[in-house]
């Protein structure tokens, strides 16, 4: 317990930092929008190589993730219902709503969650490999191609890949992996580096853009929030629960690491990918700092009933 506890600690102190910042104006005005391209176009993309090339297809495919891939198609398919077929709203929006109901805080918080709850670091890595090559692109090719506010050609939707950089890092991760190469130490060693950023990058964007935010007032994408961290803090554990208790028979540590995998909250990448395309950043911000704080009490509930 006292390492979930220390995990969201640590989030919240990095964030605290970037709060202060931009409170006291330390960085300029442009400073947030500086970092998040940053996080977004070098340090996550080196940071997703560098996990995804040493990922080896047997970490991917077990109970586990299974149980929390059809839990993330359960709510993210709930989130696009009600967002886009009944509400009616922008498809930019819905996909970063979407991302904000069902992504998950993987790298940062599932990390010290999977080693020190459910002792194997390994139940992340397939979940990353999901995003990163599946989730995150998908989203993005919705934002991308209503950036414009014009009918996409084909030579644009063939051409995505090679324009996003996350993209780009993912794909030259995983044909590492399925190579099975090996990369020296001093190659790897610079996206080590930089990739160490990622998440510090992204925390400190986070904090720098709270002050004066309300993420509990109501307003525009009120509604979209309070769905959206819903749907990730109780939806998307609850699913999985039900999923593996009682779909697939998982007992013990595979059905705690289904739900706890589950549980975890959004994705600080959420915001940065928001932040990028100008799309849903309010909803984004809330989400992210509004589901942090509620699974904080959630994993611990988890683990005390599972565990």
């Amino acid at each position: 317990m006292r390492v979930i506890l220390a995990g969201f600690a640590a989030i919240w102190s990095v964030t605290l930092i970037g709060y202060l910042i931009s409170r006291y104006e330390l960085l300029g005005p442009d400073a947030t929008t500086v970092l998040a391209r940053l996080a977004f176009l070098i340090a996550t993309p080196a940071l997703l190589f560098t996990t995804l090339s040493t990922t080896t297809p047997a970490q991917v495919f077990t109970p586990a993730f299974g149980v929390y891939l059809l839990s993330t198609i359960v709510v993210a398919a709930s989130y696009l219902a009600v967002a886009g077929w009944w509400w009616r709203r922008p498809a930019g929006e819905v996909a970063i709503g979407t991302l904000g109901a069902s992504y998950v805080n993987a790298a940062n918080l599932g990390t010290p969650v999977a080693a020190y709850v459910l002792n194997d670091v390994s139940v992340v890595a397939p979940i990353l490999l999901f995003q990163v090559l599946v989730a995150a692109p998908t989203a993005f090719a919705v934002l991308d191609l209503t950036a414009g506010g014009r009918r996409p050609s084909a030579r644009r939707l063939l051409s995505l890949p090679a324009r996003n950089p996350i993209m780009i890092a993912s794909g030259a991760g995983l044909a590492v992996a399925l190579a099975d190469w090996h990369p020296p130490a001093e190659i790897l060693r610079p996206f080590e580096l930089l990739g160490a950023a990622a998440v510090p990058l992204a925390l400190l964007a986070l904090g720098m853009s709270l002050p004066g935010s309300r993420p509990l007032a109501a307003g525009a994408q009120s509604v979209e929030r309070v769905t959206a961290v819903a749907l990730k803090v109780v939806g998307q554990p609850v699913a999985a629960y039900l999923i593996g208790r009682h779909g697939v028979g998982l007992t013990g540590p595979a059905l705690l690491a289904a739900v706890v995998t589950a549980a975890l909250p959004t994705a600080q990448n959420v915001f940065i990918f928001a932040t990028q395309y100008h799309r849903g950043e309010r909803l984004a911000r809330d989400a992210v700092v509004l589901s942090t704080i509620a699974t904080a009490g959630t994993l611990l509930l988890i683990s005390a009933l599972l565990g």
